[in-house]
């Protein structure tokens, strides 16, 4: 009986060797398709045989997968997730970033790439069609990513690295369509270590779909959840200020992180929140290709600057209230010499409130943007707080200096203010990061529904099921913010039309669950135990900053303690954090390689 051929995915992988400087076309089995959806799932298939190798040895593998719905009519499924062994955290390391890239990787006709080998000189990477070039970038050594756009877009869709990644800068980005960063982990220091400039893309085929009009169908189901949505479409929402309609919000509940998390509440919030940015820059609405929501702010030229998107909600609040600033002017500067340098904002924000904390400094408005160029620059002393908030700590003697998870900066959202937030940074596995189950919709956001933010209660099954979701997500490959108003009920429908595959919504986040719990075997492969699943002392010591309504108090140690059992318990691990034989087999998992 002849196999239907596939729709949604292409069934074709580039592999390339720089080594060799080669490339050849692997084809997966559909079952592979089905085990791992794509984006995040598959590139965590194709990690698995070298997880255990060093970040930087050639073998490792880069890997930039899209998934089935990405460039088809699904709402906001224009992503792609660039994975390699995080840099800065030796975990799992991945983004899922906007722009064109995954689209036009689909048109090409290649759902992922697999990139292993170095080369001994700069490169560029161009893909057109099926058509795969290596050029020399050498004549780009040290430009910042906004030039490298101008100059390459017209070869496509364009990934490049800038001085950050080339100067050893331990979280920098890879800039997608000069706006867009594959944050987090230091994804842009993988390409320098394969010396990787730039990879531009460009196609022009089809994406099969097997039944258009169900995919239609679905499309609309979304799109009215989305209008309907206060969160996403109401007058302060996402798609008003864009991210930064959470400063206010974060404010209020105080959970804003103030100088290196010492305090929970930033007196200058109120003049310095997403209403301010609007009035002073008049940015116009912007967003991924097929975006529904179109939540980034875009500046024009000639506003104070080049024409650029405004800060997200994490360089607004970490460029005022982590580092005690209150000047607007300084947060749109510090966000364009993240984007410019290559520099994820987080982190950068995260090692420079450390160094404060550690000197007793106060920094002004024209150090924190001299010592970010210095910083992306690989210059003087400050070049040590490129590797990141915990090696500068840790060399220091103060490792608990640093607000970090498994190394990993966190973002300005304070755990004391939201318990299941706290438990989500430590079970993430990739560091601190919100969005491996994004708390904050329920004990914030109030969706689904409200839970108790000040509370541990219920919040370990939760948080399991919510980064099952998010795994599936990213596998997709979806926007996170379009889930604070559809569900996976109607992505179950879209995905059934794409793929001819009838799936469900439950389907779905089986896989999101195998996905979830081979990324934590992957982990403990490279040595991650529970004595990595915590948070900095400070949270369990200090309070945050109360009012008479809101009393931020300590963590209880005993009952984050229990609450992250009874999750170890939940997700089917040992009481060590480690995964189980058992629930391996149980997920079709290889115990051991």
């Amino acid at each position: 009986m002849a196999q239907k051929p596939l729709t949604g995915w292409m069934g074709r992988v580039l592999r390339i060797d720089l080594d060799k400087k080669t490339h050849s076309i692997h084809k997966p089995a559909p079952k592979i398709y089905r085990a791992w959806l794509g984006g995040r799932g598959l590139a965590g298939y194709y990690l698995q045989k070298k997880v255990t190798l060093a970040w930087d040895d050639p073998k490792m593998p880069l890997l930039m997968f899209t998934g089935p719905l990405t460039g088809t009519a699904a709402p906001s499924c224009g992503h792609l997730v660039i994975m390699t062994k995080s840099p800065l955290t030796d975990t799992i390391g991945d983004a899922s970033v906007g722009g064109g890239l995954g689209t036009q990787l689909k048109r090409a006709g290649i759902d992922g790439i697999v990139i292993t080998g170095s080369s001994d000189k700069l490169i560029g990477i161009e893909i057109v069609g099926e058509v795969i070039t290596i050029t020399s970038a050498l004549s780009m050594k040290g430009m910042v990513t906004g030039p490298a756009y101008e100059k390459l877009k017209e070869k496509g869709s364009v990934a490049v690295i800038g001085p950050a990644a080339e100067n050893g800068v331990l979280f920098a980005n890879v800039m997608v369509d000069k706006y867009y960063a594959a944050g987090r982990g230091g994804l842009g220091a993988a390409f320098a270590a394969k010396n990787i400039k730039y990879i531009t893309i460009k196609g022009e085929g089809e994406i099969p779909v097997c039944d258009p009009e169900g995919l239609q169908q679905a499309r609309e189901d979304i799109s009215r959840l989305v209008a309907a949505s206060p969160v996403l479409s109401g007058e302060q929402g996402l798609a008003h200020y864009g991210s930064g309609a959470m400063y206010d919000l974060i404010h209020s509940r105080r959970m804003m992180p103030t100088d290196n998390f010492r305090k929970t509440y930033f007196e200058a919030a109120p003049m310095a929140n997403a209403h301010h940015y609007q009035q002073r820059y008049q940015p116009h609405a912007a967003g991924c290709e097929g975006c529904e929501i179109l939540c980034h702010r875009q500046m024009e030229a000639g506003t104070e600057g080049e024409a650029g998107f405004l800060p997200e909600y994490e360089a607004m609040a970490h460029f005022t209230a982590l580092l005690g600033n209150f000047d607007l002017e300084t947060v749109v500067k510090a966000g364009e010499l993240c984007g410019e340098l290559g520099m994820d904002p987080v982190s950068a924000a995260g090692s420079l409130a450390c160094y404060s904390e550690l000197s007793g400094e106060r920094l002004s408005p024209p150090q924190i943007l001299t010592l970010l160029e210095d910083m992306g620059n690989g210059r003087g002393l400050v070049k040590e707080l490129g590797r990141g908030a915990y090696r500068y700590a840790f060399s220091q003697a103060k490792p608990e200096m640093s607000m970090s998870v498994k190394q990993l900066e966190i973002p300005p959202y304070d755990p004391r203010g939201a318990y299941g937030l706290a438990l989500s940074y430590v079970t993430s596995t990739s560091g601190g990061d919100h969005l491996r189950a994004y708390a904050l919709s329920h004990e914030i956001l109030r969706k689904p529904v409200s839970t108790d933010r000040f509370s541990f209660s219920g919040k370990a099954r939760i948080i399991k099921i919510a980064e099952d979701l998010h795994a599936v997500i990213d596998s997709l490959v979806a926007c996170k913010w379009i889930f604070l108003a559809a569900s996976l009920e109607e992505y179950a429908k879209a995905y059934s039309a794409v793929t001819g595959f009838e799936t469900t919504a439950q389907d779905l986040m089986q896989a999101g669950e195998r996905i979830y719990y081979h990324e934590r075997l992957m982990n403990a492969r490279n040595g991650f135990t529970a004595y990595d699943d915590d948070l900095p002392a400070r949270f369990f010591e200090e309070a945050g900053s109360s009012s008479n309504n809101i009393t931020i108090a300590p963590l209880s140690r005993d009952e984050f303690l229990a609450a992250r059992a009874k999750y170890y318990q939940i997700r089917g691990l040992d009481g060590e954090g480690m995964p189980t034989e058992e629930k391996c087999l149980e997920l079709g998992l290889k115990w051991k390689h």
